[in-house]
C-alpha cells in the first residue's frame, strides 16, 4: 500500500467531513502539522470538534481554523495564548471542554488502547468532575473519564519510512503518538521520508500500523510561540 500522498490536500480528500471529532497533535506550536492544518482550512469543512492540548495562536496553527469559524468545540487543557479563542468562548460562539492536561493525554492513550473509560483523582471536587460518575477506591474518591476516539487524527513527525513507521524529534513528540493511536484514521505530516527498513527498529517511536496516510513537508515554518531573549555577556 502506498501511504505517501502528493499533497496535504490530497491526503485529506475523502477523509475529512463536516461535524467530525478530530485530534490534532502538538503542544503550543511545537510539533503541530502545519501543512495539514492549512489544507483542512482550505477544505472548508466545518462544525469540527477538535481535541488538542491548545488551539495554537492567533493566525497560526489551529488559530487559523478559529478565524474561519470551522471549529465549533475544543477539547483542550490550555488556551491562554489565543485571543480569538478567548473572544469566541466568552461570547458563546465556541464550546469548550476544559480537560486537565494529564487527563487529556490519558483519554487519548486509553482510546488507542481500546479502554472505554478510567478513574482518576484529578479534578475530584472541582468543576471538572461535575456530572461525572465518582467512585471510592481504598478510601480515596476518583472521577470516571471517558476515553477519546477521534474519527481522524492529524499529527506531525520528523521522519517516516514508506510503511508509515515514525520517529519524532525530541519534545515535538508530545501529544502526537497518543493522538495517532486514538484516531480511527491517522494522517501524518513529516519532514523526511526514507525507504522502508532504513529506520532501525529501536529508533521507531510509532509503528506504521497506526498510520494511514503520509504527507511530506520538508520546510515547515516552525514559528516560535513566545520568543524570550537575554543579553549575552561577551
Amino acid at each position: 500500500m502506498n501511504k505517501v500522498f502528493p499533497s496535504a490536500a490530497e491526503a485529506l480528500k475523502d477523509i475529512v467531513a463536516d461535524g467530525q471529532l478530530m485530534a490534532v497533535g502538538g503542544f503550543g506550536l511545537c510539533g503541530i502539522p502545519e501543512a495539514l492544518i492549512d489544507a483542512l482550512r482550505d477544505s472548508g469543512v466545518k462544525d469540527l470538534t477538535v481535541i488538542s492540548n491548545n488551539a495554537g495562536v492567533d493566525g497560526f496553527g489551529l488559530g487559523k481554523l478559529l478565524e474561519t469559524r470551522q471549529i465549533k468545540k475544543m477539547i483542550s487543557s490550555y488556551v491562554g495564548e489565543n485571543k480569538e479563542f478567548e473572544r469566541q468562548y466568552l461570547s458563546g460562539e465556541l464550546e469548550l471542554e476544559f480537560t486537565p492536561q494529564g487527563t487529556l493525554a490519558e483519554k487519548l492513550r486509553a482510546g488507542g488502547a481500546g479502554i472505554p473509560a478510567f478513574f482518576t483523582k484529578t479534578g475530584v471536587g472541582t468543576l471538572v468532575a461535575e456530572g461525572k460518575e465518582t467512585r471510592e477506591f481504598d478510601g480515596e474518591k476518583y472521577v470516571m473519564e471517558r476515553s477519546l476516539v477521534p474519527q481522524v487524527s492529524l499529527i506531525k513527525a520528523d521522519v517516516a519510512d514508506r510503511s508509515g513507521n515514525l520517529r519524532f524529534n525530541m519534545t515535538a513528540r508530545n501529544f502526537n503518538p497518543a493522538a495517532a493511536t486514538a484516531g480511527k484514521i491517522c494522517i501524518v505530516e513529516v519532514e523526511r521520508i526514507v525507504a522502508t527498513g532504513e529506520l532501525a527498529p529501536d529508533d521507531i517511536h510509532l509503528p506504521g500500523i497506526y498510520v494511514h496516510r503520509i504527507v511530506h513537508n520538508p520546510t515547515p515554518e516552525k514559528r516560535i510561540e513566545k520568543r524570550t531573549t537575554r543579553d549575552r555577556k561577551v
